[in-house]
């Protein structure tokens, strides 16, 4: 059976990195996991050929080649899912497929021939006997949650790892939270699964024997949801997986209960971990309440950011405006907190309604819903009718983006950040591609760019204060100029 593993585009989005990626001459930030790891389910006799649209396009070459066509999609990719399933059709192939977009929007996608819905550990074997003996149903789903102790290894060897930023590995599913606009305990649960030190060392080695050296991305949506499981297995295994190699960085995504914990948080950087993103959504406590943000509450958030920077992380971090508890004077003070934290990487969205949530639930009832979501928060839109007035809230909103991504504001957040980071000193090596960086940057920030003169004061300043932090500070110049063009898109 010859497969095309299928991945759609997505759109302009804050997390495509599009327009930093040409800086390092990169195609998309990270590669499909979820497929690549399906691979690795399929049967051994199958012939497996990824085609990630991102990076690469899907030939008439390919679909004469394929038997069959599995795609797997989130819900920002709606548009160019359903332009790949109608070829793909028009080609007479079986289509066959999964994610999150198609377990919120089955009844959009007529033309698909099997859907395999939540996780494949458990709906994919029994789709694979049906199919094999031709007698395969077109909907497969499960609601018991499966151990990934047993999921297999991502087939990385199917990617052109030289065409990402970053590769991207998964240690957990579960969250032992249950923010009320979040689907992610719907999706997997509240009691944190997650794999062994092992298994994620093992991964690690096969990456390293593709000849990957770059950063890794833990796509797990709290990777503390387990603290002693991470603090026991996870985290001295990649300790120890680390030591006598060019170390390798690693990312995340984490609660911000994270900052209560000294130890963990040294763990971690001495593990090799130094960006993690963190759900801060608003400095309001009504607001928090209103979404069972309980994590977040009576607590104050900016030591609680100060601490995670001192202690050798950056902080990435998302904000939501349009909660029922939001007045007018949300829009200065999500501002004023963004800049006197230092995060950068701030993404600030106009809060949507997504399906099987506590809040869609409710907001149904009232008869607010409007639309389903798009699946990108920053895109200036919401899907429900909000408490505020629309025109106050969308205005406010996009008052945030222009005064956080104006140049001068966000290159004196990069410096507040600066001061207080503590990154652990490492042994690193030159690469060319750092020098390409640096000139292709300086030519276009801080020559040609609007913000050129914010540009040369950060390298200056950068040079005389942190010197070590150079490489950090002309990423964050670059991420800059990807924030400003995806403000522009939405007429900020």
């Amino acid at each position: 059976m010859r497969t095309i593993l299928l991945y759609p585009k997505f759109p302009d989005t804050f997390w495509s990195f599009k327009h930093a990626l040409k800086f390092i001459r990169k195609k998309a930030s990270l590669p499909p996991l979820g497929l690549l790891t399906i691979a690795s389910m399929l049967p051994p006799d199958w012939q497996k050929r990824l085609v990630d649209v991102n990076v690469q396009k899907l030939t008439d070459a390919d679909l004469e080649w394929a038997d069959v066509v599995l795609v797997s999609a989130m819900v920002a990719q709606r548009t160019s899912t359903h332009e790949l399933i109608a070829r793909c059709k028009a080609a007479g192939k079986t289509v066959i497929a999964g994610g999150p977009l198609f377990g919120m929007e089955l009844a959009d996608f007529p033309q698909v021939d099997h859907f395999i819905l939540r996780e494949a550990e458990t709906t994919l074997p029994e789709f694979l006997k049906d199919f094999k003996q031709d007698r395969a149903q077109r909907v497969y789903s499960a609601t018991a949650f499966p151990d990934i102790r047993k999921t297999p290894a991502p087939m990385w060897e199917l990617a052109n790892l030289k065409r990402y930023a970053t590769m991207s590995i998964q240690f957990s599913r579960g969250c032992p939270f249950d923010c009320d606009f979040c689907n992610i305990t719907e999706l997997f649960g509240r009691q944190p699964r997650t794999k062994t030190g092992a298994q994620i060392v093992a991964e690690l080695d096969s990456l390293y024997q593709v000849g990957w050296r770059g950063s890794v991305f833990f796509v797990d949506d709290n990777l503390i949801g387990n603290k002693q499981q991470l603090k026991q297995d996870l985290l001295p295994a990649l300790i120890a997986w680390n030591k006598g190699r060019q170390k390798i960085s690693f990312n995340t995504e984490a609660s911000i209960n994270l900052a209560d914990d000294a130890e963990l948080m040294r763990l971690m950087v001495e593990a090799g971990f130094n960006t993690v993103f963190i759900g801060i959504e608003t400095p309001d406590e009504a607001c928090l309440a209103e979404c069972c943000k309980k994590q977040n509450r009576g607590r104050d958030l900016l030591a609680n950011v100060k601490s995670i920077q001192n202690a050798g992380m950056q902080v990435q971090a998302g904000f939501i405006v349009g909660f029922d508890s939001d007045t007018p004077s949300i829009f200065q003070r999500q501002v004023e907190f963004i800049q006197k934290s230092g995060i950068v990487t701030a993404m600030v969205g106009l809060l949507q309604a997504i399906p099987d949530t506590r809040l869609y639930k409710r907001l149904q009832q009232e008869g607010r819903i409007l639309r389903n979501p798009t699946g990108d928060n920053v895109d200036g839109t919401t899907n429900f009718i909000p408490r505020m007035n629309l025109d106050v809230l969308s205005d406010g909103y996009k008052s945030i983006l222009r005064r956080i991504y104006a140049p001068r504001p966000y290159y004196k957040r990069i410096r507040i950040f600066l001061r207080e980071y503590r990154p652990p000193r490492i042994k690193t090596t030159f690469k060319w591609g750092n020098l390409k960086t640096l000139l292709y940057s300086s030519v276009r920030l801080g020559i040609v760019g609007r913000e050129r003169v914010q540009y040369w004061n950060l390298i200056i300043w950068t040079l005389f204060r942190r010197p070590a932090l150079l490489k950090t500070a002309v990423t964050l110049a670059i991420y800059g100029h990807h924030f400003r063009k995806v403000c522009a898109a939405i007429d900020v």
